[in-house]
C-alpha cells in the first residue's frame, strides 16, 4: 500500500464489499494448489474481529487465519490476496484509532515471517514482539528478513 497517512482505514475495515461469500474456483491449478474449489472471501472487519483474540505472548499467522475462515465457512481454502491485504487493512485501522486497538503484530506471515508491510514497518513489529518476550531472528545478507524464533511454539489455536 502507498500513501497510508491519507487513507480511512477505519471506513475500509468496515466497507461493504459483498462479503462474506464462496466462489467456485474451476480453474485446474488453483483447485490443484488449495485443494479444492469452495474459495471462501472474509470481510476485513472479520479479521480484524479474529486478530483482537490472539492475547499477549501469543501469535498467530495469515495462514492460519485462512484456515480458521475456510474451516468455519465450510470453503476448501480462503482467497489468499485479499486475506493480505485486510490483514494490512486491520493494522493500519488499528493504528488510525485512538483506543480499541488491534494487537496485529502478534499476526506473522508464513514462517514466523515479520510483516514489513504493517504501521512502522518490521522496526516497530520487531519492539512490540521483543516486549512480550519473543526472539526475533535475522535472517540474509542482501534480502534480509525478520523472523520469531520458535513461532509455532506460541502458536494460538483459532478452533
Amino acid at each position: 500500500m502507498a500513501n497510508e497517512e491519507q487513507k480511512d482505514f477505519n471506513a475500509m475495515l468496515h466497507r461493504d464489499n459483498g462479503m462474506p461469500k464462496i466462489q467456485i474456483v474451476t480453474d485446474e491449478k488453483t483447485i490443484e494448489k488449495y485443494g479444492g474449489t469452495r474459495m471462501y472471501f472474509a470481510p476485513p472487519a472479520d479479521y480484524d474481529a479474529v486478530m483482537r483474540t490472539i492475547p499477549c505472548g501469543k501469535l498467530t499467522t495469515v495462514g492460519a487465519l485462512r484456515a480458521f475462515f475456510a474451516w468455519k465457512n465450510g470453503a476448501d481454502f480462503t482467497d489468499p490476496i485479499t486475506a493480505g491485504i485486510f490483514v494490512s487493512i486491520a493494522a493500519w485501522a488499528s493504528e488510525q484509532r485512538a483506543d480499541n486497538k488491534t494487537p496485529y503484530w502478534r499476526t506473522l506471515k508464513a514462517g514466523g515471517e515479520l510483516n514489513p508491510k504493517f504501521p512502522g514497518g518490521v522496526e516497530a513489529q520487531r519492539a512490540r514482539l521483543e516486549a512480550e518476550g519473543h526472539i526475533i531472528l535475522q535472517r540474509g545478507r542482501t534480502n534480509i528478513k525478520y523472523y520469531v524464533q520458535d513461532y509455532e511454539k506460541a502458536l494460538f489455536s483459532l478452533k
